[in-house]
C-alpha cells in the first residue's frame, strides 16, 4: 500500500485543485493500491498533524474549481528553523508527522518559499515531489507556472474595463498588478490589454520619462493613458538604495502602494487627473482558465508518474514546451526575473509601449 501526502502552501491561485486531481487520477489509474492524506492549511497542517484522508469523492468535480480544497497558509522559510511560540521544532515536527503516517512521498504544491521548504525536507531525508504554483511565474527552472495564465486573464480583463472610463473622462489610469518582485504578470497583462506604459521591477523607471510618454500621447490627440504598474515597480533613484534603505523608505511612505506614489508625482508634474485601480486578490481568484486546467492536469499526471517510478527530490517543470523534472536543489532560493533585454521587451517597445526608462 502506497501512502501519499499532499499540501498546498503559500498564496492560493487557480488550478491548485486541477493539479492535485491530476496526481490522484494518474496514480489511481495505474492500479497501484494507494491512500491519500491531505494536510490542511499548507505546512501548518504538516507541522501540527492536521490532516484528513482523501477519497475519490474529494477529487470529483474540482477541475474547474478555484482555490484549494486543502486550504493554504504562508509559513515563511526564513523562520522555518525557529521554534514556534510553544518551543516546537517545526522541521522536526514535520518529519515526525511524515513518519507517523508512514508516507512514501509528500507532494508539495507551492511557489518560491514553499519550494525552499520542500527542498529542505528533501535534504532531511523525506521523499518529496513538488509542483510549480504561482501567479507570479517567477519560479526558477520552469518556463511556466500554473495559475499564471489565469491571473493574466483576470488582470487583462481589469485593464480592459478601465479603457472606456479612461477615454470618457480623459484621465490617466494606473492599474496595479500583482507579481511580487518580478514583472511577468504585469508585462503580459499590460501587452494583452494595450497598456501605453508598463512599469516592472526589472526596469527601474524615471518619472520624467513616464510623464514624457503621457504628454506625447496627448500631443498625438489621445485623451487618456493606461498604465500597468507592477506592485514591485521601483524608480531609478530608489533602485540605487540598499535593500534595507529602500525598506525603511517604504515604511515611512505616506502612500499605500507604489502606484499611488506614481499617481501623485504625475499629478504634480502635469496637473492631469490620475486614478488608481488595484484588482488585488481578484487576480488569484475564480476558476482556472482552460489553459491552466490542461497545464495543471499535465503537471499533476507527470508528478504521479515520478511517484510511481519512485523518483523523488524533483519539481515537475515546463521547459522548451516539454514537461521535465528539475532537482529541487536547483530550484530552491532562485527567482526567474524578466530580462530587460528579453525579446518580448524589445517587441513591446516596437509597439510603442513605454517602460519609463
Amino acid at each position: 500500500m502506497m501512502r501519499i501526502g499532499m499540501l498546498t502552501s503559500g498564496g492560493d491561485c487557480q488550478a491548485l485543485n486541477a493539479a492535485m486531481r491530476g496526481v490522484v487520477k494518474c496514480i489511481s489509474h495505474s492500479g497501484e493500491q494507494v491512500e491519500f492524506y491531505g494536510f490542511l492549511n499548507g505546512y501548518k497542517g504538516l507541522i501540527y498533524s492536521n490532516f484528513r484522508m482523501l477519497t475519490s469523492e474529494d477529487f470529483s468535480g474540482i477541475l474547474t474549481r478555484g482555490g484549494t480544497i486543502l486550504g493554504s497558509s504562508r509559513t515563511p522559510f526564513k523562520t522555518i528553523r525557529e521554534p514556534d511560540e510553544n518551543g516546537l521544532d517545526k522541521v522536526e515536527a514535520m518529519k515526525q508527522n511524515y513518519y507517523k503516517l508512514q508516507l512514501d512521498v509528500l507532494v508539495v504544491l507551492g511557489g518560491n518559499g514553499s519550494q525552499k521548504t520542500a527542498n529542505l525536507l528533501s535534504e532531511e531525508g523525506l521523499h518529496i515531489v513538488s509542483l510549480p504554483k504561482t501567479i507570479d511565474n517567477d519560479l526558477w527552472g520552469t518556463d511556466m507556472n500554473f495559475g499564471f495564465q489565469s491571473a493574466v486573464d483576470v488582470a487583462t480583463n481589469a485593464i480592459d474595463n478601465i479603457h472606456t472610463t479612461a477615454d470618457s473622462h480623459g484621465r490617466v489610469f494606473i492599474v496595479e498588478v500583482m507579481g511580487h518582485r518580478v514583472g511577468w504578470l504585469t508585462l503580459n497583462a499590460g501587452m494583452a490589454s494595450g497598456a501605453d506604459i508598463i512599469l516592472i521591477p526589472e526596469i527601474p523607471y524615471d518619472i520624467d520619462k513616464v510623464v514624457e510618454a503621457i504628454e506625447a500621447r496627448e500631443k498625438r490627440g489621445s485623451r487618456f493613458t493606461i498604465m500597468a504598474v507592477a506592485e514591485g515597480a521601483i524608480s531609478k533613484k530608489d533602485a540605487k538604495l540598499s535593500k534595507k534603505e529602500y525598506e525603511e523608505k517604504l515604511a515611512k511612505s505616506p502612500y499605500s502602494s507604489v502606484s499611488y506614489a506614481i499617481a501623485d508625482k504625475i499629478l504634480k508634474k502635469t496637473g492631469r487627473e490620475v486614478r488608481v485601480t488595484v484588482p488585488g486578490h481578484m487576480q488569484r481568484g475564480g476558476a482556472p482558465d482552460p489553459y491552466d486546467r490542461v497545464f495543471a492536469s499535465r503537471l499533476g499526471a507527470e508528478a504521479g508518474k515520478l511517484i510511481l517510478k519512485r523518483e523523488y527530490g524533483f519539481m515537475v517543470a515546463y521547459k522548451n514546451r516539454e514537461i521535465v523534472k528539475v532537482p529541487l536543489s536547483e530550484v530552491a532560493g532562485k527567482l526567474k526575473y524578466v530580462s530587460p533585454d528579453a525579446t518580448i521587451i524589445k517587441e513591446a517597445k516596437m509597439l510603442g509601449i513605454s517602460f519609463g526608462d
